[in-house]
């Protein structure tokens, strides 16, 4: 474990120190091999749990999920070049030092065993988050969104707190090796809804939940292209990452509770795509797609099926992946044309024909198309949850439908229609932003070939 958070520590001096013509490659090239170190985490153990120490542990759950943060880092900065291409080296180097610093407390949250040291790493992760939308965003209402985006956090974990802290007074230790020894046992059924509802409030907020999710386009929109790929392929995945290790640790959940949530997840698949089809906005299309697929893996999480929590960590690494090759094509049409509206960037694939390829795979892979990875965890969830209660078959098949009528919708205008009259001429793509493409759609082609490592160890 202290292989992988002492170098990324060590990027912190790194970007501080090195000579300004050397910032981006060695950042680059040095958070890159962390990523590439990190892929020896998919390597299965013989124990379910490989700890370094008491605190820092590494399962088949928690490894999927590591090595994504892990191989996100050297993309944001590949991605954010041409962003910060006319700010001052401070700047520069300040902002590089802060994607590092919000890498480290998420490698600290997915690898920690105590449940409170996960809360700690959890909030922590907000500081940086709220900095990078804050201050790299590029509208005015950046600074709305982040109020937005803090407020709704921190009410949500409040509860969780107290939840947490009530069980270590219950339980004596709130390490999650112990707990599934010694359960707690509660009362009567309303303190144990209560106490689960406590629990689960933060992390529907992170994932988020339909009906609390209005932080969510709004932190998209708002955010530099660093911070919309952190926060669609990671930070959402925090929430679902959450509910999976206390569900699995402690007392099954009762129905009173799980009902409701299931029910608003299954509304919120249909309701966002919804919202999709009539999105004027390329970057909040994309958000609310993301909201679609976190309602599907929050259903599957509350279903505590092993096929279920096959399907979430599946779906949420795939998702991640996904969501973010989205937000970058996203970024290469704002560079050129300064505008997400999708009625003027229209007809790019004549204007930028590569990356008309790179739209069409990643559309394809966001619809769950056979065989990508997308397809294997919707697939499982929709039918664990099938299993679960035969009526779902309605809202999840609503759900994938319009899923891929938005899908289509959104490439669709992009890429085809009559070009409008203000784009005579634009830049050329980069390399850099083949590359960027590359690097996200390469793991998704990999983990076809050999889907067993991100299955966690429920298979």
């Amino acid at each position: 474990m202290l292989k992988i958070i002492i170098p990324t520590i060590m990027l912190l001096p790194t970007a501080m120190l090195c000579k300004p013509k050397q910032l981006w490659p060695a950042t680059l090239t040095h958070s890159f091999g962390i990523a590439l170190l990190s892929l020896q985490w998919f390597k299965p153990s013989m124990e379910l749990t490989t700890s370094s120490n008491h605190y820092l542990g590494v399962d088949q759950i928690s490894a999927p999920l590591l090595i994504l943060s892990c191989w996100l880092t050297p993309l944001m900065i590949l991605a954010s070049q041409n962003h910060l291409i006319a700010e001052p080296m401070s700047r520069k180097r300040t902002f590089i030092s802060t994607i590092i610093s919000l890498q480290i407390p998420l490698t600290l949250a997915f690898s920690a065993t105590e449940l409170i040291m996960f809360f700690i790493a959890f909030e922590t992760t907000l500081i940086p988050t709220l900095v990078i939308i804050t201050r790299w965003g590029n509208q005015v209402e950046r600074l709305n969104a982040g109020t937005y985006f803090l407020f709704y956090t921190l009410i949500g974990s409040l509860p969780l707190l107290v939840a947490l802290l009530f069980m270590q007074t219950q339980n004596g230790t709130l390490s999650t090796c112990t707990m599934q020894l010694n359960q707690p046992t509660m009362m009567n059924s309303w303190t144990h809804s209560m106490w689960w509802f406590a629990l689960l409030t933060a992390f529907m907020i992170k994932m988020p939940l339909y009906g609390l999710h209005l932080w969510l386009p709004k932190a998209h929109v708002e955010a530099p292209i660093a911070g919309s790929m952190i926060l669609a392929a990671v930070l959402l995945k925090l929430g679902g990452y959450g509910i999976i290790r206390i569900t699995m640790t402690l007392d099954p959940l009762s129905k009173t509770l799980s009902y409701p949530f299931m029910v608003m997840a299954l509304w919120g698949v249909i309701m966002t795509s919804s919202i999709c089809l009539r999105q004027t906005d390329l970057k909040s299309l994309i958000a609310y797609s993301s909201v679609s697929h976190m309602g599907l893996v929050i259903a599957a999480t509350l279903t505590q099926t092993q096929w279920s929590y096959t399907g979430a960590i599946t779906l949420m690494i795939a998702h991640g992946l996904t969501s973010s090759m989205l937000f970058c094509l996203a970024n290469t049409n704002y560079e050129r044309t300064h505008s997400r509206t999708l009625l003027l960037t229209r007809n790019m694939q004549v204007l930028l024909p590569l990356m008309a390829l790179w739209w069409l795979l990643a559309s394809l892979t966001n619809m769950a198309l056979p065989p990508t990875i997308n397809l294997m965890g919707e697939l499982t969830i929709i039918a664990s949850l099938f299993n679960w209660s035969n009526t779902t078959i309605l809202m999840t098949g609503l759900g994938t439908l319009t899923t891929a009528t938005y899908t289509l919708y959104m490439l669709i205008t992009t890429q085809w229609g009559e070009t409008p009259s203000h784009m005579k001429t634009i830049p050329p793509t980069h390399t850099r932003e083949h590359l960027l493409m590359m690097l996200h759609i390469l793991p998704m082609t990999l983990l076809v070939m050999k889907p067993e490592l991100i299955w966690g160890i429920f298979y």
